[in-house]
């Protein structure tokens, strides 16, 4: 029986291998059998994910669930759907261009796990905003915590640890190596708890902090976040997520939450 079994899985796996090897040929490029088979697989959940509560929060065809911030619908310009990728479209002019906006997706959420797949472009900036709340006149960052999306190579802001890929923005500083290269996927993970907050990147968690705590309120208060804001050191227990228009390329995919 195992010598059937292990039959079987070698002709399953050579079939497979054709049909990638084929995809590839017919385009008449070299490609990435990886990438091709992940395409077959994205914005999906499966049995397992959806028998544990997760919601599928982009459909990779669709702006559905979403909108812009402040704003009763989606963006008319600014985003688009590429390749099943929630793209923001660069202007080449950083964050004074971005032309759509940031996004939030149109529900609060408490307690949850937050997981999705970013993708950044050559000196690119965004990030991931939780628990934010539509403030009038106000930016999403003058309420949100962030998780940093960026370039640490070539972008500025990744000469400060506080300012790379995965820190909570002017904050908590991480490695500038918890990233991939520009144009790989990175796997992204948050997770809120009754103020417990985990930062994940590429299966590492990077750091966890506490809400509303005593250190939690000494640290906001060495950032610039009080001035913008001076009530915003008392984050709220129940918020939006959202993602940021910087004015440069960025992709997402693979959007997912699980309430906890």
């Amino acid at each position: 029986m195992k010598k059937i079994a292990l039959t079987l899985t070698v002709i399953v796996f050579f079939i497979a291998s054709i049909h990638v090897f084929t995809s590839c040929k017919q385009g008449g490029k070299k490609c990435d059998t990886t990438q091709v088979a992940m395409t077959e697989q994205i914005n999906v959940l499966t049995d397992q994910e959806k028998a544990e509560g997760w919601i599928l929060m982009f459909d990779g065809q669709t702006f559905n669930g979403w909108r812009g911030y402040n704003k009763p619908a989606f963006p008319d310009s600014g985003w688009d759907i590429i390749e099943g990728t929630l793209h923001c479209i660069g202007s080449g002019m950083g964050e004074a261009g971005g032309k759509g906006g940031d996004i939030i997706y149109d529900k609060k959420f408490k307690d949850f796990e937050l997981s999705l797949q970013w993708k950044i472009s050559e000196g690119g900036n965004s990030g991931i905003f939780y628990l934010a709340q539509e403030l009038p006149g106000k930016p999403i960052w003058a309420s949100a915590p962030e998780m940093q999306v960026l370039d640490n190579n070539k972008h500025i802001d990744g000469r400060d640890s506080i300012h790379c890929a995965g820190a909570l923005y002017d904050l908590i500083g991480v490695s500038k190596d918890a990233v991939k290269p520009v144009g790989e996927w990175n796997d992204a993970k948050i997770i809120v708890y009754q103020g417990t907050v985990e930062h994940w990147l590429n299966g590492k968690k990077l750091f966890q902090y506490h809400l509303w705590t005593p250190e939690w309120k000494a640290m906001v208060a060495k950032s610039k976040f009080p001035g913008y804001n001076p009530n915003w050191v008392d984050v709220a227990q129940e918020g939006y997520i959202g993602l940021q228009d910087h004015g440069n390329d960025v992709w997402y995919r693979n959007i997912k939450i699980k309430p906890l």
